[in-house]
């Protein structure tokens, strides 16, 4: 199996059995339902697979939770923003407990991408 199909076998595994946040930030990103931004979820992205990707802003939402914020994700996330994106990171219990600062935030990232 290529890495490309490898990768996207995961991501439609990860698809099927997402995190309590991320069910969450995906049911208020979906179907345009952001102020009419499209996103999707689970997106393979060069070696990486990105939680929620908005093509038009060239953002990437990450929901994380314990086990980010290492050297590992840093590298990740600089590649990322190598290859043009912006990459915002929230912590589970924040998209649980803060959604509307969340969407707001994301809202905010959005209008400083597009003109």
């Amino acid at each position: 199996m290529r890495q490309n199909d490898r990768q996207t076998s995961f991501a439609r595994a990860m698809r099927q059995s997402p995190t309590e946040a991320e069910r969450a930030l995906w049911l208020a990103l979906r179907d345009r339902r952001l102020c009419g931004h499209k996103f999707r979820r689970q997106v393979p992205f060069g070696p990486f697979i990105v939680d929620f990707h908005c093509a038009d802003a060239r953002l990437i939402v990450e929901a994380d939770g314990s086990q980010h914020g290492d050297a590992a994700d840093m590298a990740r996330d600089a590649w990322l923003r190598a290859q043009g994106q912006t990459v915002l990171h929230f912590w589970n219990t924040d998209i649980l407990t803060n959604l509307p600062g969340v969407l707001d935030t994301i809202l905010a990232a959005i209008a400083e991408a597009t003109p």
